[in-house]
């Protein structure tokens, strides 16, 4: 089959392209140009797209380079620093899966005549009647959350060659054929982002920060912060003490208001999270009112029992036991209850 490979310049999408070629499938690699502005971080720069490019020469592929950087500034940066004015907590990888890897990428790859689109997440695709999204082998790197919003269209044609690896094991392989990213470490930041200037820095240049007021449950004044833009609920850094010395956390964040809402750990926890369901999106089936479900709420965030109820034109994910505050604007992925490794769907929690 051709495959388009997406080439990060990273050691697993790597592997990923020289398993296929191993396989016997006519495979191309293909790198983006996202992010236009500076960036020391993440997996976008030119470093990458060099090392990306000497893999394919050295596995004997053609590579590609192509530029998304517009749709990447529309539906990935744009909708991050708006989230973040209305005090929201995007997740602007899984924004970036959505539209850009999975969508404009598979796209192009269909345009272009291939037959599938590789990538090298820690994830699994089955299929089994209908193709199901499952957890990748490592539990550590998992990344089926990240890619919880694909669908049978996508996952029909998406294939994730080092999902049955561990990243020991794709980096012992990779050492073993000699690949020049077998000792790169991992991406781990924003890539649009940079180390010295940061999410502050960076959200500076885009948009106005306001102070708010830092009140207690009982509305009493228990402080101040210089931008309310960048307060997430859940947050404890900076958020000082309260008089009996517990640490505060924030419980809500109203930046019309100008106003933090804080309380100590045993406040900060909910039962339930509202996801709309124009957020929603389910791997195969929709959920019901009453069905069981596994909800992760992070990246490397513990599974949690619930069960999903209806309540008008959301979802409502009802935990078994009390879990903490997931940040309006951020993913809620949910796993069946009888394969807890197998995605069942997802949303943006209100």
């Amino acid at each position: 089959m051709r495959v388009l490979v997406a080439m990060s310049g990273g050691v697993d999408s790597s592997v990923a392209a020289a398993l296929l070629v191993q396989q016997g499938h006519e495979v191309v690699g293909a790198t983006l140009k996202l992010w236009g502005g500076p960036s020391d971080s993440g997996c976008c720069s030119v470093a990458d797209v060099e090392d990306a490019r000497r893999v394919a020469q050295q596995l004997g592929i053609d590579h590609h380079v192509f530029n998304l950087t517009e749709d990447f500034e529309d539906h990935v940066v744009r909708p991050y620093v708006d989230a973040h004015a209305q005090g929201r907590t995007p997740n602007p990888c899984i924004e970036c899966n959505r539209a850009i890897k999975f969508d404009r990428l598979l796209d192009r790859a269909d345009r272009l005549g291939f037959d599938l689109l590789a990538t090298g997440h820690h994830a699994r695709v089955t299929h089994e009647g209908a193709h199901r999204l499952r957890r990748g082998a490592d539990p550590d790197k998992d990344q089926s959350y990240v890619l919880s919003m694909l669908g049978q269209d996508e996952l029909a044609r998406v294939v994730l060659p080092v999902g049955e690896m561990t990243k020991d094991e794709v980096r012992a392989w990779a050492a073993q054929i000699g690949l020049r990213t077998a000792g790169k470490p991992d991406s781990q930041d924003v890539c649009f982002i940079g180390r010295v200037e940061g999410r502050q820095g960076f959200l500076q240049r885009k948009i106005d920060f306001h102070p708010a007021r830092v009140v207690d449950r009982d509305g009493e004044a228990v402080g101040s912060v210089d931008a309310v833009e960048l307060v997430t609920v859940g947050q404890r850094r900076g958020m000082g003490h309260g008089a009996d010395g517990q640490r505060h956390y924030v419980l809500s964040v109203d930046v019309p208001a100008r106003l933090v809402t804080v309380g100590n750990a045993a406040d900060a926890v909910t039962s339930r999270v509202r996801l709309p369901n124009t957020t929603m999106t389910w791997v195969d089936r929709p959920l019901g009112p009453g069905d069981r479900a596994v909800a992760q709420v992070s990246a490397h965030g513990r599974p949690a029992a619930c069960s999903v109820a209806w309540n008008g034109d959301s979802r409502v994910v009802e935990f078994d036991e009390p879990q903490r505050p997931v940040a309006p604007g951020q993913t809620v992925a949910l796993y069946d209850v009888t394969e807890p490794d197998a995605v069942v769907g997802a949303g943006i929690a209100a």
